[in-house]
């Protein structure tokens, strides 16, 4: 049987940060590919896909895709994407009409550690007494011999989790040797999933009252877009962390804002969405109780091996015949960024 003709929409830098050499030879024996750059359907782009009977694509891959794909791609029967986001990716009918893949799994563990180093750094108070420790005077070691601290610990605070999936999932397992109680929503979660954690699950209004601190690890979906604004920020304690290691659009960045700003909540969020980058001079970027990574909770080299990793093990059962576990469905859609 000849081998499938593939075509990898990538620029090369970004093609072999997933692929290094090992996985391009494998990449070789499994099919006949092509690599092609462009953010927009190029000529070259076009004729590739007029061959191919797979495409694998990036975040650096034409933006979307629309039902005209299955014109232009005659033969095509397999998308496999090296990462998470497909859903804003390819129209809904090309789901029920091809196999679309993704390879979110990797990214999980890495962004949930980047979670829970957030609610560290917020609770611990690193960057208040990293701002003390730069004033020419001690008098923060005096205030501490004396009065000593407040509640600076995870060990019997109680950390809420807005969204038990993969990442949630991984977050609740890295907090639970901190000894924190754990709370969650998540309305697609069964409660026996929950249990196993040791996460209680909880209805949304009471998960914002009972939590001191707060986990975001939804998705971004018609249904939680803008779900935490000005009203139900306000229901959250004073000196709350928000962590959004989540969407950005999950949260009213402008309450937000004016919340850090008052001092009563403190934010940390790695994904800005849609303000990526974040502005230069936005107030996140500067303001005292905010914390602002650039989109790294899995940028790791390690992560984009293993996705590459998910993509080849795809080809290569789809080609053999065999069923894709990690095919997306139409029946998924609704609950995916």
């Amino acid at each position: 049987m000849p081998k499938p003709r593939i075509a990898v929409l990538a620029p090369l830098p970004l093609f072999v940060s997933f692929f290094d050499p090992a996985r391009q030879r494998r990449l070789s024996r499994a099919s006949r590919w092509t690599r092609l750059a462009g953010t927009r359907l190029t000529p070259a782009i076009r004729a590739a896909l007029g061959e191919a009977d797979a495409i694998v694509t990036t975040w650096d891959s034409p933006r979307f895709f629309g039902e005209e794909l299955l014109a232009l791609a005659p033969r095509l029967r397999l998308v496999a994407h090296c990462g998470g986001e497909v859903k804003a990716r390819f129209a809904r009918p090309l789901f029920d009409r091809l196999t679309i893949a993704n390879a979110p799994g990797p990214m999980s563990p890495y962004v949930a550690e980047l979670a829970v180093t957030f609610l560290l750094m917020a609770v611990r108070r690193v960057d208040d007494y990293r701002r003390a420790l730069r004033r020419p005077q001690n008098a923060i070691y005096g205030a501490l011999h004396t009065h000593g601290a407040g509640a600076e610990t995870l060990r019997g605070r109680t950390i809420g989790l807005l969204g038990l999936g993969r990442i949630g999932q991984e977050t609740a397992r890295l907090l639970r040797p901190f000894g924190a109680r754990l709370i969650a929503h998540d309305p697609y979660v069964p409660a026996l999933v929950a249990a196993r954690l040791g996460v209680a699950l909880l209805p949304f209004g009471r998960l914002l009252r009972e939590a001191e601190h707060l986990v975001l690890a939804a998705g971004l979906t018609d249904e939680t877009r803008g779900l935490l604004g000005r009203r139900e920020l306000s229901r959250l304690r004073d000196g709350a962390c928000v962590v959004n290691v989540a969407r950005g659009g999950l949260v009213d960045l402008d309450a937000v804002v004016a919340e850090v700003r008052r001092g009563r909540l403190r934010y940390a969020v790695d994904v800005t969405d849609p303000l990526e980058p974040l502005p230069k001079r936005h107030p996140l970027r500067r303001l005292r109780g905010a914390i602002v990574t650039p989109h790294v909770g899995s940028v790791m080299a390690e992560v984009r091996r293993a996705m590459a990793d998910i993509v080849l093990d795809t080809l290569e059962r789809f080609f053999a015949g065999r069923r894709v576990p990690n095919r997306v469905t139409p029946a998924m859609l609704s609950r995916m960024t």
